[in-house]
């Protein structure tokens, strides 16, 4: 048995690396952007019953473009209503990304943003040591609840933040897409135990209807170019499978039987289309919405 694998998560800088060249490669964004300028609207439309002051935390920000984005649409459907956002980011280069963004944008004049350099549990922890009785009306989590220990136990934690009429917003990989398919193949080689890396939104809609929680559903196709990842020694192809099993170095620290199985499967139709010589990884990502519990 050779030693256990790293997870990419504990090298920040090729994490940032891989996951920008990931950007790059997909419609991730894209999709997102969609989803928000098409969808997001209507459901913010609800939310602060009327009051002219609203609390919102996003956790896992990143650099703040997706979160900008939502804070748009927020002020369109609320014009004139001034806004607490809570920014829950571990990263110190992202958190900075963040913040030269905002100070670039002197319009985000009606917000007041709150850095929080930390993790979702730390938060939660902080949270409840500072026995605050504010309430959120909007809270969104996106392509986070892989670095939490117990997703089940996060959610409830926020969405027992939402005040009247708040909204809880989910975003992570699909349980139909590539992700998904090569997680339920190979969780035990790849998946980090210490977090929650392999779930997908069919993982939290079956954890939602155990508990009896209703909430709404959306599917935001998206894909992804990988062909690089089949040409041996190809830095950016290294930075993809990092990215695409969550592993340090994958290329070179997998053994062959493991590297052979997993990008056989990356190939295959259950992960990939071939389209002009190029592989298109299945990036489909879902959006799951919750209430304020009964």
């Amino acid at each position: 048995m050779g030693s256990p694998l790293k997870s990419l998560v504990h090298d920040d800088d090729r994490y940032q690396r891989s996951f920008h060249l990931f950007l790059e490669r997909s419609s991730e964004h894209q999709c997102m952007r969609d989803f928000i300028h098409n969808k997001l609207p209507d459901i913010l439309s609800s939310i602060g019953d009327g009051k002219s002051h609203l609390n919102v935390i996003g956790v896992g920000s990143g650099a703040g473009e997706i979160d900008l984005e939502m804070l748009n649409e927020l002020h369109k459907k609320h014009p004139g209503v001034t806004v607490d956002n809570e920014v829950v980011e571990p990263s110190s280069q992202q958190l900075h990304n963040y913040k030269v963004l905002v100070s670039q944008k002197p319009e985000l004049n009606y917000i007041k943003f709150t850095w929080n350099k930390m993790t979702a549990s730390e938060f939660e922890e902080h949270w409840k040591l500072s026995k605050t009785t504010q309430k959120a009306d909007f809270i969104h989590m996106i392509q986070m609840l892989y670095y939490v220990k117990d997703p089940g136990a996060t959610i409830s934690f926020f969405q027992s933040l939402l005040d009247k009429n708040g909204k809880l917003l989910i975003i992570l990989v699909s349980g139909e897409s590539g992700w998904g398919k090569l997680w339920r193949k190979y969780r035990n080689e790849l998946c980090n135990t210490e977090i929650s890396q392999c779930v997908t939104t069919g993982d939290i809609k079956s954890l939602l209807d155990s508990k009896g929680v209703r909430y709404q559903s959306f599917d935001l196709p998206s894909q992804m170019d990988i062909t690089e990842c089949f040409t041996e020694g190809d830095e950016k192809g290294e930075l993809l499978l990092d990215f695409l099993t969550e592993v340090l170095d994958f290329n070179k620290t997998a053994s062959p039987e493991l590297k052979d199985g997993v990008l056989e499967l990356l190939r295959h139709p259950d992960c990939s289309m071939e389209s002009e010589g190029r592989v298109i990884f299945n990036n489909n990502l879902g959006v799951i919405v919750i209430d304020k519990p009964n």
